[in-house]
């Protein structure tokens, strides 16, 4: 009698990566924007405190909870994280990826909400600039380009770095950079940074430096090509 193997009806489906990562992400986030909201609410029990502390932890799931919880605050009542600036500015330069990306979304909302208090910190920030990881320098220039918003004052504390920032950024990131920059100074800084930015056509790939050259207001030279 011969015997016979049933196939299978219920093979296993092959795993999408990009949803794997999806679901992966989905509880954290969700108790993160939970978290949040109870913080809000005044009902949280560790408070706000203890999530502004947990961004240094060893322990790199916690530190990333915690930056979650940061991000869900500042985008829903950023001035309870203002006790924290200082924290947030020191830790743009974490080696926490996840923890430098919290920070430097938060940073330029804070300058907005509480420009003087983020002010305080702009020699630190001046200082990092040429050591942060990208992700930290585009929220430096964007803290930088909030506090101009803020008050024309600012503009000559910051007005080196955003031209260095303009001068070495690749040609995606100043096409970005040149549309928050030049709005947000005034006078003798924006001449200065239209100036570095003007500079840079000649040498950018087309696409790019057609883009800016339409926001500049200028013509560009003829493609040889």
């Amino acid at each position: 009698m011969k015997s016979t193997i049933k196939a299978s009806t219920d093979p296993t489906p092959p795993v999408d990566p990009a949803a794997a990562e999806e679901r992966a992400e989905s509880g954290p986030k969700k108790k993160g924007a939970e978290t949040a909201a109870q913080i809000i609410a005044g009902t949280a029990e560790p408070g706000l405190a203890h999530y502004a502390r947990a961004l240094e932890s060893d322990n790199t799931t916690l530190a990333n909870q915690a930056a979650r919880v940061i991000d869900e605050v500042i985008a829903q009542k950023p001035e309870l994280v203002a006790p924290y600036i200082e924290r947030l500015v020191r830790l743009l330069m974490s080696g926490n990826t996840r923890v430098v990306s919290s920070c430097a979304g938060a940073l330029p909302v804070l300058a907005r909400v509480a420009p003087a208090k983020v002010a305080r910190h702009l020699e630190r920030l001046r200082g990092n600039y040429d050591a942060a990881i990208d992700v930290a320098k585009d929220g430096m220039v964007r803290t930088f380009v909030a506090l101009c918003i803020a008050s024309v004052a600012y503009q000559k504390r910051v007005i080196d770095v955003l031209e260095k920032a303009l001068g070495g950024a690749e040609p995606k990131t100043l096409l970005r950079w040149t549309e928050l920059v030049l709005p947000a100074l005034k006078g003798e800084p924006h001449a200065q940074a239209r100036a570095v930015v003007e500079q840079r056509l000649p040498d950018l790939p087309r696409p790019q430096a057609e883009k800016i050259a339409e926001f500049l207001g200028i013509r560009l030279r003829p493609s040889r090509v």
